[in-house]
């Protein structure tokens, strides 16, 4: 039996989201919106792609409306939550703190009633303090509730190093941990081009520039777009992390997880290296870091603490 996939907001995320799970043809999509028909007409298009790229799963769109269509989440193996406001320029991710509440809240109820054995992995910004509140609207295991942000930060990253050295992106490796946003933890002792950290590589004004951009990089393209904010890439970084669920790969991507006691924090969701593989999140990887990196990731974890308590959870 094949796997089904709910994908929870129809707007650019989320629909290019169903579209790269589309093409890998491993599972059917199901998408969700209060929009109605938007994500019927999301649907259909790609379900029509299907005989000309060569995939060969169901895609089907659902409006919710007067509390209908929550039940077609029902038997999903993995849902994806995108949906929520998107971030205008001048507006911080915390700022959109108590509207997405609202929203990801009520999904969480629902994907609990009629998706009881899913994993999800959220998108929805501030991604760190969503991941929170769907777990604990949920009750699910920590194990099966994952947020995205790490693999698409390390992606900017590794985008922008491959551009400093003229390299293909993927001669880089890189990790960028901590909470999305300002308080990100990027790791340049972990950031290697052809295996060489670029501490090694680069004079720190430089590594600190493109530490800056990347930490930027969703507001520089807020700012860029003037009416919208990043999808192609966070669409990605969500199929990668959904690569490694349902494959099964036992790969260890940074990812947002429950915390309790890693990393010397508790209690709160932080972006850390995970294993990810059928179950979820497998393993919380724990790395040896300077006084300074422990510092940052603390000071992130606070951070996350402090939208917990606006949400009060």
């Amino acid at each position: 039996m094949r796997k089904k996939i709910s994908v929870i907001g129809a707007g650019k995320v989320g629909a290019t989201t169903a579209q790269r799970l589309a093409e890998r043809n491993y599972a059917d999509i199901v998408l969700f919106d209060v929009i109605e028909f938007v994500a019927e007409g999301e649907a259909l298009d790609l379900l029509e792609a299907g005989p000309i790229v060569g995939y060969d799963i169901n895609v089907t769109g659902v409006t919710i409306k007067d509390g209908a269509g929550y039940e077609k989440l029902a038997n999903s193996d993995l849902v994806v939550m995108t949906a929520g406001i998107a971030r205008k320029p001048g507006m911080s991710r915390d700022d959109l703190i108590l509207t997405n509440q609202k929203i990801v809240g009520g999904w969480g109820e629902q994907i609990a009633r009629y998706a009881p054995n899913a994993i999800v992995i959220v998108v929805t910004n501030p991604v760190d303090a969503m991941t929170q509140l769907m777990w604990h609207t949920t009750k699910f295991p920590k194990q099966r509730v994952i947020g995205q942000a790490g693999v698409l930060d390390s992606a900017r990253l590794r985008a922008f190093v491959a551009l400093e050295f003229g390299v293909a992106q993927k001669n880089v490796q890189a990790y960028v941990l901590g909470a999305h946003g300002d308080q990100m933890v990027p790791l340049p002792r972990y950031t290697t081009v052809a295996g060489v950290p670029i501490t090694e590589l680069l004079p720190k004004e430089k590594i600190d520039a493109l530490v800056k951009r990347t930490r930027d990089g969703g507001a520089e393209i807020v700012n860029l777009l003037k009416t919208g904010s990043a999808f192609y890439a966070p669409s990605a970084a969500v199929a990668e992390m959904v690569d490694a669920i349902l494959y099964d790969k036992h790969q260890v991507l940074p990812g947002i997880a429950l915390l309790e006691g890693e990393y010397k924090i508790s209690g709160v969701c932080a972006g850390v290296p995970v294993k990810l593989g059928a179950q979820g999140i497998e393993q919380v990887v724990e790395w040896k870091l300077n006084a300074d990196e422990q510092a940052a990731m603390e000071k992130s974890g606070n951070a996350v603490r402090e939208l917990n308590k606006v949400m009060g959870i």
